[in-house]
This record gives structure tokens, C-alpha cells and sequence, in this order.
């Protein structure tokens, strides 16, 4: 009968999780280096791309809203218009969707049944396969019809507030909206994070506060939504760079313009996103170049949103 040294067998399992592990970070390791490379190339394609544009255009890139870039003579273009737009929106978008992204995800972890919980759970989360050109043709046939009343009554009651000042626009085709199909579009990405969060939360931290006499209420107030709040932040900025990027949707409700306008209720305002997809067909000249460069212009945008993101997390690390 033959024996086994005791050492060789427990040396070979240590071996074999070695070579496991090492693979696994290697692996790892690439594909963080890969992500940053393919950052990286992103970036530099959209700026060599766009150098002919910028070097021959003839106005300030930055602060122009002209867009005359399909030329060789002088062209003239800006992305001020279109970025101010495509902020509008986003925040827009924002301001809608987040409070009632909270109050879903608060709903179904506190308060509703599981049964209902579920089903309503699954709702939500199927608002983000539906594709954006659905989206767009809901907000072009449908919510600009019925939202034309809704903006005259705004104007009439609210009008003293620039955002809400008239004349409204007989088609309903606003900056405000666009950014009501937005909130819809990221209202089930900001939910599905902000419920991830909150079932997080210790359940001692919830007994506890339930323990000193607090109502649910002030359960949720006390113990989950300053445990949840870094990732309500980070589920709000994920939406909000959905919101940035959105293409087919906005261009489909909003009219073409190139102004910058804070009136809501107005047609006018146009996003970075929409403008490269409807000039984009047409561009000759100059043109490409100039819609490179105008992507660059959001592709910074998002990049400075995901940093102020992570900067105002981990702000907050405390609570996680």
C-alpha cells in the first residue's frame, strides 16, 4: 500500500489556488487597464478627429451658438447653444425623476406588500428595455397633445416665473417636454439603484430607531435615508448621464434651434446628442469634423459629471 507525503498533499491545493489567484487578478487587472485604455482612445479619436474643424473654424467654439460648419470658406460654429440644451434637459430630467424614483423605491421596500412589491418592482425595471425611439413617438404623438393645456395653465398662474413665461408654443414641442420623457427614460435606472440601497440598510439600524418610539416615517428619515444617501447620489448621476447622451427621443420632440432660452413653455433649445444625429446625414464639408468636436464637447460634460459624482460619494463615505 502506498502512502502520500502529508506535505506534497497539502502543498498541492495552496499551489493550484495560487495559480487560480493569479489568474484572477491578472485578469482583473487587465480589464481595468483595458477600460481606461479604451477611455483613452476614445478621447484621442474624438480630438484628432475634430482638429480640422477647429483649427479652420472661424468663431469661438465655446461661447458661439452658429452652427454654418458644412463649408471650406470660413466655417463658423459653436456648441454654446447645444450645450447649454443639453444641461437643461438633463437637470430637467433630474429634478423630475430622482423624487419620484425615491418614493418608488421607498414604497416597495417599506410599504407595500411583497406580491405588490414585486410586480410593481418589474414594472419599473421594464421602463428601461423599452427603446428610446418608443419613447420619442409616445412624446411626439401623445404627451405634447395633452401637455398644451397643461403649459397655458402654467403660463397663466406661474408666468411671472421666467422659466414658465410665455408665449407657449402651439405644439408642445419645449424643452420642458423633453425633459419629461427623460425622467421617464431614467426613472427606473435611479430606482433600481435607490432600492438596492435601501435593502441594504441593517435591519438593527431600522429596529433600533423603531425600538426609541419612531413612526416608520422617521425610521425612514433617521436610519435609511442617510445610510442610502451616497447611493441615491450615484443612482441620480448614472441617470442623469443616460439623461446627457439621450439622441433619438429629444430629437424627435424637440424643434431645431440653436438659442439659448430659459423659458420652458417656448419652442427652442436643441441638445449636443440630437443635433449630431439630424446634422449628422447631411454634414459635408467641414460638417463631420465640427459634430466630432461637438461629442467631444459632451463626451467632457459626462466625464465631469461622473467625477463630481464620485467626488460628492465619497464626500459621504461615512454612511455606507
Amino acid at each position: 500500500m502506498t502512502t502520500t507525503d502529508p506535505s506534497t498533499a497539502a502543498r498541492a491545493p495552496r499551489g493550484k489556488r495560487r495559480i487560480g489567484d493569479v489568474l484572477f487578478a491578472g485578469g482583473a487587472q487587465g480589464s481595468g487597464i483595458l477600460i481606461l485604455a479604451i477611455l483613452a482612445g476614445v478621447a484621442a479619436f474624438l480630438l484628432l478627429q475634430s482638429l480640422d474643424s477647429l483649427t479652420a473654424n472661424t468663431a469661438n467654439f465655446l461661447t458661439t451658438s452658429e452652427w454654418d460648419a458644412n463649408t471650406r470658406d470660413e466655417p463658423a460654429f459653436g456648441v454654446a447653444a447645444l450645450a447649454f440644451g443639453t444641461v437643461l434637459a438633463a437637470a430637467i430630467a433630474l429634478v423630475l425623476a430622482t423624487p419620484v424614483a425615491i418614493g418608488i423605491a421607498l414604497f416597495i421596500v417599506f410599504y407595500a406588500p411583497r406580491r405588490i412589491a414585486a410586480v410593481l418592482g418589474y414594472l419599473v425595471d421594464l421602463l428601461a428595455a423599452i427603446p428610446s425611439v418608443v419613447y420619442g413617438l409616445w412624446g411626439i404623438g401623445w404627451l405634447v397633445v395633452h401637455l398644451t393645456p397643461f403649459y397655458g395653465w402654467l403660463e397663466t398662474y406661474f408666468g411671472w416665473i421666467p422659466l414658465f413665461a410665455g408665449p407657449v408654443s402651439t405644439t408642445g414641442r419645449t424643452m420642458l417636454s423633453a425633459g419629461i420623457v427623460l425622467a421617464v427614460m431614467i426613472l427606473p435606472i435611479i430606482t433600481a439603484m435607490t432600492r438596492d440601497v435601501f435593502l441594504q440598510v441593517p435591519q438593527s439600524h431600522r429596529e433600533a430607531a423603531l425600538a426609541l418610539g419612531a413612526t416608520r416615517w422617521e425610521m425612514i428619515r433617521m436610519a435609511v435615508l442617510p445610510f442610502g444617501r451616497p447611493g441615491i447620489i450615484g443612482g441620480a448621476m448614472l441617470g442623469l448621464g443616460r439623461a446627457l447622451g439621450e439622441t433619438m427621443a429629444v430629437a424627435m420632440i424637440l424643434s431645431p434651434s440653436l438659442v439659448i432660452s430659459w423659458f420652458l413653455l417656448q419652442s427652442g433649445n436643441q441638445t449636443i446628442a440630437a443635433h449630431i444625429a439630424l446634422q449628422y446625414p447631411e454634414a459635408t464639408g467641414y460638417g463631420v469634423s465640427a459634430l466630432i468636436a461637438a461629442g467631444l464637447v459632451l463626451f467632457a460634460i459626462t466625464l465631469i459629471v461622473n467625477m463630481a459624482a464620485r467626488f460628492v460619494v465619497s464626500r459621504r463615505k461615512e454612511f455606507a
